[in-house]
């Protein structure tokens, strides 16, 4: 027996026992088998690494980029497909409490770029991008790379209802430990393996891959709710709700289903603006739009 079997069958033994729990290092694979002949689509897991996390004045040291192809019917995920990942230089000093996160020095980054024209092939007919948290990484890729203005974009990070699933937390390693693997993250390349790997796994209740329910949001369209000229005293009221401040706009807003949006309204009218006829912005969103900086579609609507 080598020393691979004898340490596989002592965390075999431990599994035995609930007692225990066993973590595995994450095994990078290419073939998680299951094609059984459906017709494919291809998406990309995204992952970004920054100097910071500003907007305004930070900018993207890496870029990972993992293709993968699934069966649409059933989010069941096959194989991967291709890697991209590439180191930046982004003109700047990354500050040393950066680097201490995801170990990207100056150094590693001298002289280096990403490829535009690279990225914007390999991302050819790809049908979807993923990334956990796309609110942040997709403003940061779209200023950097205007091709990521173009695909439709999911988050499992918001997208998956992960509660209803048992699970108490949403960020990646968390899960990755509740799979029962675990991987040195924050570089760009692993932290998409990884983000594949919970995908793909069967949800502990639904037995669905979490891959299925996040593509069923990402054809949905949503709807931020923009409660314009909101009397101040009911701040404390909106931020209960979920409402969140937008400071360039100076008006609380909120982003729902199509079903919650409509029944927002009288809540609206009555709770915020004491019955009377006022009128709000809803903004509709769709993946192309959702998660950047650019608007989706608003229309008026009056209370």
């Amino acid at each position: 027996m080598t020393d691979t079997d004898a340490l596989e069958a002592a965390a075999r033994l431990l599994e035995s026992s609930d007692a225990y729990r066993v973590l595995r290092r994450l095994q990078p694979l290419d073939e998680f088998g299951g094609a059984n002949g459906a017709p494919l689509e291809r998406a990309i897991a995204l992952d970004v690494e920054t100097t910071g996390t500003d907007l305004a004045g930070d900018a993207v040291i890496e870029l990972g980029l993992v293709a993968f192809d699934f069966d649409p019917a059933t989010g069941h995920i096959v194989r991967i497909a291709d890697v991209y990942d590439s180191l930046e230089d982004p003109g700047m000093p990354i500050p040393a409490e950066t680097t201490a996160i995801h170990g990207i020095t100056d150094a590693m980054v001298v002289g280096q770029r990403i490829d535009d024209e690279a990225v914007r092939q390999f991302c050819a007919g790809a049908k979807w991008i993923v990334a956990h948290n796309a609110g942040f990484d997709r403003p940061f890729i779209e200023r950097r790379l205007p091709i990521f203005e173009t695909l439709p974009w999911v988050c499992s990070l918001n997208e998956m209802p992960w509660a209803q699933e048992g699970f108490s937390g949403r960020k990646l390693e968390y899960l990755a430990n509740r799979f029962g693997f675990f991987y040195e993250g924050h570089r760009s390349e692993i932290d998409c393996r990884a983000l594949i790997e919970v995908l793909r796994r069967p949800l502990p209740k639904s037995g669905a891959p979490a891959w299925q329910q996040v593509l069923a949001s990402g054809v949905e369209a949503s709807y931020r709710i923009w409660a314009l000229d909101s009397p101040f005293d009911t701040k404390d009221l909106l931020k209960a709700r979920g409402y969140r401040w937008d400071a360039g706009k100076r008006c609380w807003h909120r982003t729902l289903d199509r079903d919650a949006a409509a029944a927002e309204a009288p809540w609206l009218k009555e709770q915020v603006y004491g019955g009377r006829n006022r009128e709000v912005e809803i903004e509709v969103q769709d993946a192309l739009t959702r998660y950047s900086l650019r608007p989706g579609r608003v229309v008026k609507r009056r209370l």
